[in-house]
């Protein structure tokens, strides 16, 4: 059983900054690649950045020098770092990680989802 917990949503207003957090527990042997998701309200969800084992990094455009993403590998956590945040990066923001467990199998585990609303 694995079980992804993310934390670090809420209101903030244009140009702030939010930290989102997600840990992940369990039988868990190693963790490959994590990434935080996004999906707005009408609008398919979307890949917002990611992050292999060995720390490459990936983002979308649209966030690019405004989200970093990192990972602490021996607390099983992912983080994302948004700053300048804009109206338009409001949605449920939910960490993602494939994972391989104890008993062997590898597998996409996906956290609840946490709400970043941006607005004034």
């Amino acid at each position: 059983q694995v079980q992804l917990v993310e934390s670090g949503g809420g209101l903030v207003q244009p140009g702030g900054s939010l930290r989102l957090s997600c840990a992940a527990s369990g039988s868990i042997f190693s963790i490959y690649v994590m990434g935080w998701y996004r999906q707005a309200p009408g609008k398919e969800r979307e890949l917002v950045a990611s992050i292999t084992s060995g720390g490459s990094t990936d983002y979308v455009e649209s966030v690019k020098g405004r989200f970093t993403i990192s990972r602490d590998n021996a607390k099983n956590t992912v983080y994302l770092e948004m700053s300048s945040l804009k109206l338009e990066d409001t949605a449920v923001y939910s960490c993602s990680a494939n994972i391989r467990v104890m008993a062997g199998g590898v597998t996409d585990y996906w956290g609840q989802g946490t709400q970043v609303t941006v607005s004034s």
